[in-house]
């Protein structure tokens, strides 16, 4: 039996053409077949086969591989194209769209025709046959998937069309006609194939989107934060368990650094965080939304209005619910950033409908470590013990407001559920207070608003007000949170709970005392204060003019007072100095009777221990030293160094002499076998170390240039340069962290006494201080520099 021979014709003419040698490869893009664009050709001794996705691999089963199944004939097989059909089969619905076509002629002139027809997603097998009677009767075999479908081919002319589809998408879903629905979560997609073998697509209606886990969502692209919680484009409810900053939306292009990041903190308790503050990011340019209706664009504080203005491409607006920043993403994207200190709320305006986002608003299902900034800085929420005083059931009931009309008008555009669940969770745990329990509504009803959708009057009947950011006039610190206190829901700023705990385990309004000297100071926290009902500006000490003064930023207070003003008590018991003052409030000028106010009296104290005085003293270790000097002026003299404890020098120290730290004492050097009608003894320089080597550290000068150290007034020098003797004094020191030893060293020359040339050195302070060279042997002017003479004298403790 021969291979057939393939040649490409078209229906119209079956004429030959070049002939080719198998496996082949036929290019059906202009008619797809089940999607696919390739058709491959291949036969041996038994088979022909065409099949749709690859070549057949005859050591595999035949199930699976969309193929056509014939056996080989004698002869020649044409291959053709009609793109344009445009009839209909009766068994169909619709019209043909186009077909592949396959002819097989035998030598004896019989033939078969295999067609695929394409019905848009449906596909529909065609087999005509014309025998001459040498044509043997056999089964065609069509194999789709693990399906076959069989055509009897017998020796009468006839057409059998076969429905050769399954249910297929370009995606690559097959299904078997009648079987399951298949639900995609990920698209939000569902297929249908019924028994006729025709494919159904149902996906999200319009303006819809699927949230990747199986649910359809308006696209509102709304993110909304209030409370501890974050409910996301998709309605995916998350809860925050820390203090941290998260990053709540990020553009998806990698070339722009566009961010809007939320920090949460603790307000009344501790183990429940807030939404605190709403920052915007985007090419340098830092927006920052806090409480209080405060806006810092690039660190600085700027005033609002309600018309939109312009800081660095971010436009700005503050009405009486809140501030509002608008964000020009690029040229179809803008982002809308609202917060008024307890919820915040982003809307993503596009022309595309959807605008996909990275971050706890965006395709994120729950607060990730992803998404935390600062992950080093984040604080966790230290545990508390349940409030007694919530009713979870009467809270439960108060959330599911949001079910009943007005606003089940909003349902169909943004589903209550996850604002419901917020609600019950948060107040099911925190207490009613600071307007919480119509927080969720509002946040609720806000959202519906930037839907367009207006629900009426419904504060009046939930008994909520307008909403209206609080504490303006005077913002609160980042220790506090503007909160409102009964029974007149005051707004003020109170303390949060982590920051307040410390001081409320202990029963403490501030810090300890602190004491210097013979003053002292004490910090009390403003806000622990307000919880008292105290007003910080009605206190003051014993001294009513002496009152606490307010950091403006941390809103903490201090008094202040010392030995001898406001009021201060001293007195002295056993060795021990004590200060006193108290802390009270201002008395009602209006009587002496009764008060409005919260009373204070807190007693303030420092006490200071006398010190335990102990004489310090110095002795010398050698009452007098002597040293033998060789000079070329008067070839030798010596120098006698001793010390006195008076101006007169009558009153020598010796061994046995103590000599306290501070004590003034003076040093005399006077010289032996010296003419003082020719030359004179110049002090040069003295200096104090704490070693017995001259050139060792720590050094003290006394005298330098011949001069005192005007930088230690205890030091004078008297008779230098005038004779052959001279002396100085100052006042006894040791050196820090010394051993007790002190030593003391001079340096000396000698100076001839030559026509008018003076040896006294020039210490007036006009400029530098000079002092004339010691001159050479009996006055001749060489001026030669004299070695210099050194002496030393040694101290200890």
């Amino acid at each position: 039996m021969l291979l057939p021979l393939f040649y490409l014709s078209s229906l119209v003419a079956l004429s030959a053409s070049d002939t080719f040698s198998l496996p082949h490869e036929y290019d059906i893009s202009s008619c797809p077949i089940f999607f696919y664009d390739t058709l491959y050709v291949n036969a041996d001794d038994a088979d022909l086969n065409i099949c749709l996705n690859h070549y057949y691999n005859y050591d595999e089963s035949r199930n699976g591989n969309d193929c056509i199944y014939a056996p080989t004939i004698d002869g020649n097989v044409n291959f053709a194209i009609e793109t344009e059909v445009g009839d209909t089969i009766s068994t169909m619905e619709g019209e043909m769209k186009c077909s592949v076509q396959m002819s097989y002629v035998s030598e004896f002139g019989d033939s078969i025709t295999v067609s695929l027809v394409q019905y848009g997603t449906r596909t529909v097998l065609g087999i005509q046959t014309t025998a001459t009677g040498w044509f043997p009767n056999y089964t065609l075999y069509v194999y789709i998937d693990d399906e076959k479908l069989t055509a009897e081919i017998g020796d009468e002319e006839k057409i059998n069309f076969i429905n050769a589809s399954r249910c297929r998408t370009e995606a690559g879903l097959d299904m078997s006609p009648g079987g399951e629905d298949v639900y995609d979560e990920g698209t939000c997609v569902t297929y249908s194939c019924s028994n006729d073998r025709v494919l159904s697509i149902e996906g999200c209606p319009e303006n819809h989107h699927c949230d990747g886990l199986g649910t359809c969502i308006p696209n509102n692209n709304i993110c909304t934060l209030t409370g501890p919680t974050v409910i996301n484009v998709h309605g995916v409810l998350s809860a925050v368990e820390d203090r941290c900053t998260y990053t709540l939306m990020s553009d998806n292009d990698l070339f722009s650094d566009f961010k809007v990041l939320a920090s949460y903190k603790d307000r009344r308790r501790a183990d429940v965080s807030f939404v605190d503050s709403v920052t915007l990011k985007n090419t340098g340019v830092e927006v920052l939304l806090e409480q209080s209706g405060r806006v810092k664009v690039g660190g600085s504080v700027v005033e609002l209005t309600s018309s939109f203005t312009n800081h660095d491409g971010v436009k700005l607006s503050k009405t009486q619910a809140g501030v509002i920043a608008k964000l020009q993403l690029n040229d179809s994207v803008e982002v809308t950033v609202f917060f008024d200190g307890n919820t915040a709320q982003l809307k993503t305006t596009s022309e595309f409908g959807y605008y996909p986002q990275s971050g706890l608003c965006g395709d994120d299902d729950k607060t990730s470590s992803s998404n935390q900034t600062e992950s080093s800085s984040c604080q966790t929420l230290p545990p508390e013990t349940s409030d007694l005083t919530v009713d979870c059931d009467a809270m439960k009931e108060r959330c599911n407001i949001l079910m009943k009309e007005p606003f089940s008008s909003c349902h169909a555009d943004i589903t209550p559920d996850p604002y419901i669940t917020a609600c019950k969770d948060t107040m099911c745990k925190y207490p009613d207070e600071d307007g919480l329990r119509c927080q969720f509504l509002e946040a609720y009803a806000r959202a519906c608003s930037l839907m367009n959708i207006e629900l009426g009057e419904w504060r009046s009947n939930e008994q909520c007000s307008l909403p209206q950011i609080f504490c303006e006039e005077s913002p609160c610190s980042e220790n506090e949170f503007c909160g409102l206190v009964s029974p007149l829901d005051t707004p003020t700023c109170l303390c949060r709970a982590i920051f307040a705990s410390s001081y409320r385990s202990s029963g403490a309004l501030g810090d300890p005392t602190v004491c210097t000297g013979d003053s002292a100071s004490i910090t009390l926290v403003g806000c622990l204060l307000e919880e008292k009902g105290l007003d910080y500006s009605a206190l003051h000490l014993n001294d009513a003019t002496c009152k606490g003064v307010m950091d403006e930023e941390s809103h903490m207070v201090t008094f202040s007072f010392d030995n001898d003003n406001c009021g201060t008590e001293v007195a002295e018991d056993d060795g021990q100095v004590v200060y006193k003052n108290t802390i009270k409030t201002q008395a009602s000028p209006s009587s002496d009777v009764i008060t409005r106010h919260s009373q204070l009296k807190m007693d303030v104290s420092c006490v200071h221990i006398e010190p335990e005085i102990r004489t310090m003293g110095f002795r010398i270790k050698d009452s007098s030293v002597s040293q033998e000097v060789t000079s070329e002026v008067a070839s030798s003299f010596t120098v006698t160094m001793n010390a006195y404890t008076d101006a007169e020098r009558t009153q020598a120290v010796d061994s046995n002499t103590q000599v306290l730290l501070d004590q003034k004492i003076w040093v005399e050097l006077t010289s032996d076998g010296l003419d003082a009608d020719l030359v004179a003894m110049v002090i040069n320089s003295c200096w104090a170390t704490g070693q017995e080597e001259s050139n060792s550290s720590p050094k003290y000068d006394l005298i330098q240039d011949g001069c005192a150290n005007n930088a230690d007034p205890t030091v004078q020098v008297e008779g230098n340069g005038e004779g052959t003797s001279s002396y100085f004094s100052f006042s006894l020191f040791e050196f820090k962290d010394s051993s007790g030893e002190l030593y003391l060293h001079c340096k000396l020359h000698l100076c001839v006494k030559d026509n008018n040339n003076t040896c006294v050195p020039d210490c007036s302070g006009g400029g530098a201080r000079k002092r004339r060279s010691a001159l050479s042997k009996y006055g001749r002017s060489t001026r030669r520099a004299e070695s210099p003479a050194f002496i030393s004298m040694a101290w200890t403790k």
